[in-house]
């Protein structure tokens, strides 16, 4: 396309020229005014509480001061939208990920959001960060080093000028069943069991408990950690662990809320049992 002076022109022989190619010549006049359709005034009136976007892959360095992650991390963004305004700006959401949040502090979210919340013109803003993190684990007996994988949320909410961020870490224990181990002559059941632990910062302390010290609370919970290598050794030391500590969901879900309190934590504790031996699974949530 040649956006050059309009005026006369001669034909000319094109370059790499191939049967059926086209050829185009535009003449634009002046500069282009986009009108702002999402800018427009809105007769219904009718105040949407959440609007923004949701599943954006992209690639963030995590870094809370304790661990340093790179990754794909899945974000929303999304606003509550005035209810005289038509729409949001969702162009300028994905500026706000790929300009302040691809090195991503959940410390630092109160200013990020702040920001994009003058930016969007919007009294309400919340952004999800999703993404796994790993730690290092070892072996119980032989020491061995492996990498365990966690699920981390962090959602963090501007609204009114203030801010709060909650932090989400799933991992996984070993569960082992008291009620098994009571009836049965020997042995007991056990499975794997994940769990979620929410804990939700504000003010001056967005981001009360980090990530490790999080999964640190959630492997004391169970009969016995998950190890990702393990040899027989370990095998032999991680089962009768287990054995030695059986846990209902109701145990683990009670253990972690108390673990929290004792540190003055606003929070949410899911288990869920993967069972072994049952079509069900067993769930407890404690919200402290």
């Amino acid at each position: 396309m040649d956006l050059g002076s309009f005026g006369a022109w001669t034909a000319r022989a094109v370059q790499r020229y191939r049967s059926r190619n086209l050829h185009l010549r535009v003449h634009l006049p002046g500069s282009v005014t986009v009108h702002d359709i999402q800018g427009e005034y809105d007769p219904r009136e009718v105040e949407v509480d959440q609007v923004g976007i949701a599943g954006l892959r992209y690639p963030v360095l995590f870094e809370d001061g304790v661990i340093t992650e790179r990754g794909v991390a899945d974000v929303s963004v999304t606003v509550r939208l005035q209810a005289d305004r038509r729409g949001t700006h969702m162009s300028r959401m994905v500026a706000l990920v790929h300009d302040r949040l691809r090195v991503f502090d959940p410390r630092d979210l109160a200013q990020t959001l702040k920001a994009g919340a003058a930016d969007l013109d919007a009294p309400q803003i919340a952004v999800t960060l999703g993404m796994p993190i790993a730690t290092v684990t070892a072996a119980p007996t032989s020491e061995l080093e492996s990498m365990t994988v966690h699920d981390i949320i962090v959602t963090g909410t501007w609204e009114d000028g203030g801010c709060r961020v909650t932090t989400s870490v799933t991992s996984e224990v070993t569960s082992l069943c008291p009620c098994s181990k009571s009836i049965s002559d020997y042995g007991a059941h056990n499975q794997r069991s994940k769990v979620t632990l929410s804990v939700t910062g504000d003010g001056d302390d967005l981001y009360p408990l980090t990530v490790v010290d999080a999964v640190e609370i959630i492997r004391g919970s169970g009969s016995a950690p998950v190890v990702p290598l393990v040899k027989r050794v370990d095998e032999r030391t991680l089962t009768m662990q287990a054995y030695d500590h059986p846990v209902f969901v109701e145990d683990m879900a009670r253990g972690i809320s108390l673990a929290c309190r004792a540190r003055g934590l606003a929070h949410q504790v899911h288990v869920r049992n993967l069972e072994s031996i049952h079509s069900h699974d067993a769930v407890a949530l404690i919200v402290g």
